[in-house]
């Protein structure tokens, strides 16, 4: 690898919305540098962004994909991001080791609201970022609208880079508002300087001013030509451009078409000119910047059918070599990709993105150096909202499963899985929907491990509503030889709640032996694990008060069946009720919605507990509110249906609540009154 390129290497993160054509800007990108001499489609499924199958099947962009390509001797990695808002996780990640970030959106005033967190991870992390508008060849497109939406999402104010020339609706070139040269597009081709013209004057003079003013607002000497009506020079502006751009003061905005190749070459012009190097990303990601050990950063893991295990990694310090040693691990191979393709590599330098092979024990977020070092911060874990209980088609693959879900959760940290301590089952924890769907394709494909799935049950609980007193319970058992006899009197009082169970004895007198007390607790505990109503019993306090024996005929087993026999009379004494459990949900909304939010809130059975404006997001509420668990099944989809897909939540457990009287007769019913446990939603 030459020094020319290896100091002059850019990293930068395709995102933006689902539909907003990042796969497409990425083909056209690689396209236009000479990187691919054909440029595929979505649509066929031949992108070199969307190369798995699961993403040619679905036509949209499931985890992260890396493709280089060189101009002007720069070397550019390109990292094209999901765009669904389940497969946030993914571009979180990536994002924590570019220099910059493309963020591409359509112009359609509505949906410049689902941008809105991505500005603010960009921001919260000072990641420089490009706005390019694309798609400006469909109709009924707003671009002054637009602009005022985009600068409604975000932080930074917005500077606009060009000032679009549209034939009625249709895109044909673009006016540089820095050098006020036009130039018309060309399918294919590299646009044309062209004549100004005159009947745009006005409204570019009203655009650069607005950019230079905002420049201005970071630049004292621009400020003082601007208000002595001094021109500035064109390499003032740049420089500028290039510093606020590096620092993330400013957001430069471009227009185009990436089907056509229009906007393309301009935008590649401003990331060679105006994103930060790698050395200046360095500097600010970078706690200890003195020496050349080797640090590197995991941004992806990928298990590939053929190699094995892929870590994605970008290299912030020293240089990496074939078999190095990185956190006790030797690294197989050095790659760089191109979608699925890979080249391999005798080395790798810093400010470079390229793929590790067979880096075992080391996770997506890892900081990797041959010595011990810091870590690099890395992009907040995404809670779960959505469940699935699985299990495996073929019985005998269970062994198989721990395994394939470890690599699984290796590839896509979002992911989570649990065994339920009361229901039993294995849960699979995700973003969404298609989220899960996907994990569960990859089950299939890449380990051949096919799932059956059904909702999770609800792990309700029982108790008594009023105390039984004095119950008696007598086990008796002849058949030849010693007998079996165990004899108790319990008495039942509900707990409060949370309380869980006790037990305790009153005995007197040795009229049950302290070697039986044991056995008694037993019998009450597996009684209580299976209530008359089928589910665990909770907040009870049993205490074991009276008894007898017989000298050579009582046991331990034999007062532990007494025991249950005693709790099968008390229990339904008691006023058996169900209990369902309660989870506290925080709910953040754009305010516009927020009205929306508390109604889906309140037709599932929520108590709302409150509501205020969200802390650092301006426009977005928080919603406080208690929500019965089976009811939150669906509820992360109905939300962000409600919201441009761009609501969430945050949720624990709270406390456990009697469950209104016809829907446990109907929860009761459905479960068969004795299989357990439940997924009763309440509809």
């Amino acid at each position: 690898m030459n020094e020319k390129v290896k100091s002059g290497s850019r990293n930068v993160a395709i995102v933006g919305p689902y539909l907003s054509g990042k796969t497409t800007l990425l083909e056209s990108l690689l396209f236009v540098t000479g990187a691919i001499s054909r440029k595929g489609n979505v649509k066929d499924g031949n992108t070199v962004g969307d190369s798995a199958a699961a993403e040619r099947d679905r036509h949209m962009s499931l985890e992260v994909g890396a493709a280089s390509t060189e101009y002007n001797d720069i070397r550019f990695t390109f990292i094209d991001c999901p765009g669904s808002v389940e497969f946030a996780q993914e571009t979180y990640n990536a994002l924590m080791g570019v220099d910059a970030a493309i963020v591409v959106c359509e112009p359609i005033r509505d949906r410049v609201l689902t941008l809105a967190p991505l500005f603010k991870f960009l921001d919260d992390w000072e990641i420089p970022h490009i706005v390019f508008v694309n798609k400006m060849d469909r109709a009924n497109i707003h671009v002054l609208e637009t602009l005022h939406a985009l600068k409604a999402v975000s932080s930074r104010p917005l500077v606009a880079h060009q000032y679009p020339i549209m034939n009625g609706e249709q895109l044909t070139g673009f006016i540089d508002l820095v050098t006020e040269q036009a130039y018309q597009y060309h399918p294919g081709a590299p646009a044309d300087r062209i004549p100004f013209p005159e009947s745009l004057k006005e409204e570019e003079h009203i655009a650069r001013a607005e950019m230079l003013e905002a420049l201005a607002n970071f630049d004292d000497h621009l400020l003082e030509e601007l208000l002595e009506d001094i021109e500035p020079p064109q390499e003032e502006i740049l420089k500028d451009l290039k510093l606020e751009l590096g620092a993330d003061l400013v957001v430069p905005v471009f227009f185009g078409i990436a089907e056509l190749d229009y906007g393309v070459r301009p935008l590649l012009e401003a990331l060679l000119r105006e994103a930060p190097e790698p050395e200046t990303t360095a500097e600010r990601r970078l706690k200890d910047r003195k020496g050349d050990t080797p640090i590197a950063q995991v941004l992806k893991t990928y298990y590939t059918p053929q190699g094995g295990k892929l870590s994605l990694v970008r290299v912030w310090r020293g240089k990496l070599t074939d078999g190095i040693l990185l956190n006790g691990v030797r690294a197989g191979g050095i790659y760089r990709l191109m979608g699925q393709q890979q080249r391999s590599l005798q080395e790798a330098y810093a400010g470079e993105i390229v793929a590790l092979s067979r880096l075992e024990n080391v996770k997506t977020g890892d900081t990797l150096s041959t010595q011990q070092s810091k870590e690099l911060p890395k992009a907040e874990q995404l809670e779960p909202v959505y469940a699935l209980a699985i299990t495996p088609e073929k019985r005998n693959d269970e062994v198989k499963l721990s395994s394939a879900i470890a690599k699984l959760l290796e590839e896509d940290p979002s992911l989570a899985w649990e065994q339920h301590g009361d229901t039993h089952e294995v849960i699979l924890w995700g973003q969404g929907e298609i989220h899960l769907q996907v994990a569960l394709d990859r089950l299939r494909r890449k380990y051949n491990l096919p799932m059956t799935t059904h909702l999770p049950q609800v792990p309700y609980k029982e108790t008594i509503r009023k105390p039984v007193a004095s119950i008696h319970g007598r086990y008796k058992h002849q058949s030849g030889g010693h007998g079996q006899f165990g004899d108790v009197f319990l008495e039942i009082k509900p707990l409060p709640r949370g309380e869980g169970f006790n037990f305790s004895d009153r005995i007197v007198g040795g009229v049950v032996p302290k070697q039986y007390i044991p056995g008694v607790e037993m019998g009450v505990r597996e009684f209580l694990a299976h209530g008359p109503l089928g589910f665990p019993v909770v907040d009870v306090a049993v205490t074991l008060t009276n008894g007898s024996y017989h000298n050579v005929d009582s046991s331990e087993q034999a007062f532990k069946q007494a025991a249950r026999l005693a709790m099968q009379t008390g229990i339904p004494q008691g006023q058996p009720t169900l209990l369902e459990p309660i989870l506290h949900v925080e709910v953040t909304t754009p305010s516009e919605f927020t009205s929306k939010a508390l109604q889906l809130l309140s037709g599932k059975r929520g108590q709302i507990l409150g509501y205020e404006g969200r802390k650092d997001w301006q426009g977005w509420d928080n919603i406080s509110a208690y929500l019965p668990q089976a009811e939150m099944h669906d509820f992360i989809v109905e939300l962000r249906s409600l919201t441009l897909g761009v609501g969430s939540f945050h949720w624990e457990y709270d406390h456990l609540q009697e469950v209104p009287e016809k829907l446990a007769e109907r929860i009761v019913t459905t479960n068969g009154n004795g299989n357990g446990n439940g997924n009763g939603n309440g509809k």
